[in-house]
């Protein structure tokens, strides 16, 4: 059963369960399963992988047949995948450890986007009838036109918006389920360009997948055209126009997804989401084919190899090393391909599973495997 289902106090089936953060039964957010209108809430959260789970929460667990919510959220820098995307090949995994910027899946499609805490998350929930991703994203371009008349912002077919026609400053992506809908889309206020140039670019050299691609676009701050925006006063006007396109009247209502008694399974299912097995072992198949350049300092000599390994759910089913034999013995480069085939492909658990191989060579020879060993684990990213 899905940690988002089942539990005993599910919004479908009773009057009052979401909670304050007071832990008041919330009736003043959602005054009863019965009723219908529209809710604006804003996540307490900077952890992407609740704000993620938060979403999934409330498409599981709210009757979007009778009411719309509007969740505003910010996280802490993170990279975050769609559902059918390689993170290999969508980010820079090395630059993120050493930034220690987490990467998070989603369960949405689309392409890959950069999170900080000038960045804004949007998610529109409604019944699958009531979906209308140019509708919500005509609530945030009319929220700027009405902020600073100057910006030129426009929202295309792509479900993208931009300014000026060629700087994107929002993406888009959705889930659609049998009855319900989520449409979330970003919104660059004033996040880290700098982070995003660097972390936002491929980790491994030489992929072949069919997992869907991003489109890179050129994009921008809201602040670099409108200094004097505060992310506070845009919060509150999509609110306001939240309200005012769909005919609602709801406050901005602050809600604590790290509080289980008021989103019951919500931390498991954050927990999921932080996973191996999620994160990288939901990759859609996948080949790498990458020349490999040794270089060993010491006798000076450099020579190339190459790489091929065929992965799925993460793990490598197939490794096939090509190393001239007059650099390292075909044995070794054989014994090394052996030990990675089953392995995650994962530089942590890859050099572990070949330290014992290091361990039974000396010399040169251990050097060069160790060498050969390293090229492997940074073609991992």
């Amino acid at each position: 059963m899905s940690p988002l289902r089942g539990t005993s106090c599910l919004l479908r089936s009773c009057s009052a369960v979401l909670r304050c953060p007071s832990s008041r039964p919330c009736s003043s957010v959602l005054t009863s399963c019965d009723g219908g209108g529209g809710l604006v809430l804003q996540s307490r959260s900077t952890d992407v992988h609740q704000n993620l789970a938060l979403e999934d929460w409330i498409d599981a667990n709210v009757d979007l047949q009778r009411r719309s919510i509007l969740l505003l959220w910010r996280s802490r820098a993170a990279v975050v995948i769609g559902r059918h995307q390689n993170p290999w090949s969508e980010c820079n995994l090395a630059a993120m450890r050493r930034a220690d910027i987490p990467l998070a899946r989603r369960r949405s499609g689309g392409g890959t986007v950069f999170h900080d805490l000038g960045n804004l998350n949007l998610t529109f929930f409604a019944s699958k009838k009531a979906y209308d991703r140019q509708r919500n994203l005509r609530v945030v371009t009319e929220t700027l036109r009405r902020l600073r008349p100057e910006l030129d912002v426009k929202a295309t077919e792509r479900f993208d918006i931009l300014l000026k026609g060629h700087f994107k400053i929002s993406g888009s992506a959705s889930r659609l389920s049998r009855k319900s809908s989520y449409h979330h889309c970003t919104l660059l206020h004033s996040a880290d360009r700098s982070a995003l140039a660097t972390v936002l670019r491929p980790s491994c050299p030489g992929i072949h997948s069919n997992a869907t691609p991003s489109v890179p676009s050129p994009v921008t701050n809201l602040v670099d055209h409108a200094p004097s925006l505060r992310l506070e006063e845009l919060q509150e006007a999509l609110a306001d126009q939240y309200n005012s396109e769909f005919g609602f009247s709801s406050a901005l209502t602050s809600v604590d997804p790290s509080d289980d008694s008021s989103f019951p399974g919500l931390s498991r299912a954050a927990a999921e989401l932080r996973s191996w097995d999620w994160t990288f072992g939901k990759t859609p198949k996948f080949s790498v084919q990458t020349e490999l350049q040794l270089t060993d300092d010491v006798s000076s000599a450099r020579r190339s190899a190459r790489l091929h390994v065929e992965v799925r759910s993460g793990v490598m089913e197939v490794c096939r090393l090509d190393v001239p034999s007059d650099w390292l013995p075909r044995r070794l480069s054989g014994e090394l391909s052996d030990a990675l085939e089953g392995e995650r492909f994962c530089p942590h658990r890859s050099a572990a599973c070949v330290a014992e191989l290091l361990r039974a060579e000396s010399g040169e020879t251990q050097r060069r495997l160790n060498i050969l060993s390293d090229a492997v684990m940074a073609a991992m990213g």
